[in-house]
């Protein structure tokens, strides 16, 4: 990577703002997904509703909807944005919980940092929530799926 492509540095290296004010608005959208390992049992608990700090994955979708808003007050260089929607979506496995949040504005800069942050803290809350039956769990894979909208152009992970 070529130090032109740090947007976040000016020419002496210094931590910047990007300016976006002379770009156009446009839908953006970004998908980020990640998991939290966990015993069997545990993933089980969620399922049947039977974790004592309540439902965990409703607690977690709240938590993530939160997050996202709340990113540039977590990440320095970060953008206020206008978000237009956020999704969060879970799927079971056996022994884990995958997390995807989706966040959708129309803006002059993307939206990828509030999908990672709403995805990390989905992921976080569910921790939070059944660490008196798993202290083992574990997070991780958490990663930008997809994006699209602006200059550069739609971004997809290869599975």
């Amino acid at each position: 990577m070529s130090e032109r492509e740090l947007t976040h540095l000016d020419p002496l290296g210094r931590a910047r703002m990007v300016d976006v004010t002379p770009k156009d608005p446009t839908h953006r959208r970004a998908t980020a997904r990640g998991r939290v390992m966990m015993e069997p049992e545990t993933t089980s608990l969620i399922a049947r509703g039977a974790v004592a700090k309540g439902d965990v994955l409703a607690v977690a979708r709240i938590a993530g909807i939160q997050a996202a808003k709340k990113t540039p007050d977590l990440l320095p260089l970060c953008h206020q944005l206008m978000i237009g929607g956020i999704v969060i979506n879970f799927q079971l496995g056996d022994d884990f919980v995958e997390v995807e949040a989706t966040v959708d504005t129309i803006e002059r800069t993307g939206v990828e940092m509030e999908a990672l942050t709403a995805c990390s803290v989905a992921a976080l809350t569910i921790y939070d929530m059944c660490k008196s039956a798993d202290k083992g769990m574990v997070i991780g894979d958490i990663a930008l799926w997809e994006k699209t909208g602006g200059k550069s152009g739609p971004f997809r992970r290869k599975e």
